[in-house]
């Protein structure tokens, strides 16, 4: 079949390797100039570690991740108040023993794929009209299969689909690489404060930058395509705050990785339309709260990919939904507390965090987080033949 694929970053570059590896003609679109670098740090757990190694991606991917100790909640005076190792839970507890840049797995991903995909760059989807599809900038062709892999904002959906339930938590957040004056000593910080305020730094590949991340728990609507007043509300809110804070808010308006977004689920009742197809954050976002959205974007492209490859279209869009839809309504539970447990509002909230994090290794709070852990692999993976 000649496949379409949109979006260039986990889901897009998964579904186009073992698309081609069949055999497919496979074109991915990406609205981006070239492979975007860089980003935040993403885990490989459960299902999804299971997936890159089926693919064959094992050896590649574990020479980019990262080193981490953990993760640490710090004080103002970035004092370690609650920490968990990354040994906890067998290495699949809030910082895994296999955690990578997105970047970094993208290029891995999108590496194996240069030989045998096309990709088109700087472009979009606009419109679907049966399999003929009009780009922003590309000529209109015509594909037997359209695949959106291109993110809570998909431009797939928004051409194919019309039941779409896009869910914002009530998080704003922006992310990007930031050089600090202190070192972070290998773990997660995460810094709290009242209003729900998170501040965020994560080990970068040297010791000199880190990954940063701002989070305001709050209901406001702020434009994706206007950094200026995105700037503004973060310095607003975070104003006055210690730690490395200042810092991140100066670093902040200079990244070249800037970005933004209102955190939100989409929850559909179909991920197929015809023979256009959603995977991962395009179909299922469970927002980053829930360190899923990678494992969902590996496996539902190894389940798309592994379904047309034993039966007809139809049936294998059918199947896909089958298999997907009770791992993706699990994995779209928020943790506990959810935005309040991320984004405390109080000082009795944010002690409440912290003493929770202290005790997640002694019952009975081992059992519950347990159980969150382990919804990375509450799915069986159907066993299909894998071309390398």
């Amino acid at each position: 079949m000649r496949i379409l694929i949109s979006g260039a970053s986990i889901a897009g570059p998964a579904c186009a390797l073992l698309l081609s590896r069949q055999g497919h003609d496979v074109t991915v679109v990406e609205r981006a100039p070239s492979l975007r670098a860089g980003g935040q740090t993403v885990d490989l757990r459960g299902a999804g570690r299971t997936v890159i190694e089926r693919m064959g991606l094992t050896d590649a991917v574990t020479a980019q991740l990262l080193d981490q100790r953990g993760l640490a909640y710090v004080d103002d005076a970035g004092r370690h108040r609650a920490v968990m190792p990354v040994e906890a839970f067998g290495g699949h507890g809030i910082v895994s023993s296999h955690e990578i840049l997105r970047g970094d797995l993208a290029k891995v991903l999108y590496e194996a794929t240069t030989s045998s995909v096309s990709y088109i760059w700087d472009d979009t989807v606009t419109s679907i009209e049966g399999g003929r599809v009009s780009f922003e900038k590309h000529r209109t062709e015509t594909f037997d299969l359209v695949i959106g892999a291109d993110g809570l904002h998909s431009a797939v959906r928004k051409a194919a689909f019309a039941d779409v339930d896009v869910r914002p938590i009530g998080i704003q957040t922006t992310w990007f690489t930031a050089a600090v004056d202190q070192s972070i000593g290998g773990w997660f910080l995460m810094h709290n404060q009242t209003g729900g305020l998170v501040a965020t730094v994560r080990p970068s590949h040297n010791s000199i930058e880190v990954k940063a991340g701002l989070s305001v728990r709050a209901n406001v609507e702020l434009d994706r395509r206007d950094p200026e007043a995105q700037w503004r509300f973060f310095e607003e809110r975070f104003a006055g705050s210690g730690w490395l804070i200042p810092q991140l808010l100066r670093e902040m308006r200079a990244a070249p990785d800037y970005a933004f977004d209102s955190l939100a689920q989409v929850r559909m009742q179909n991920w197929t339309n015809g023979r256009v197809a959603l995977v991962g954050d395009a179909g299922y976002c469970p927002t980053a709260l829930t360190g899923l959205g990678t494992t969902l974007a590996l496996v539902g492209a190894y389940v798309l990919a592994g379904e047309l490859d034993r039966h007809d279209v139809e049936t294998a869009l059918r199947n896909y939904d089958a298999i997907m839809r009770p791992f993706v309504t699990e994995a779209q539970n928020l943790p506990p507390m959810g935005t309040r447990g991320f984004a405390p509002g109080t000082r009795f909230e944010i002690a409440l965090g912290r003493a929770s994090i202290r005790a997640m290794n002694r019952w009975p709070m081992r059992s519950l987080f347990a159980a969150e852990f382990a919804k990375a692999g509450a799915i069986d993976l159907p066993a299909y033949e894998m071309a390398h």
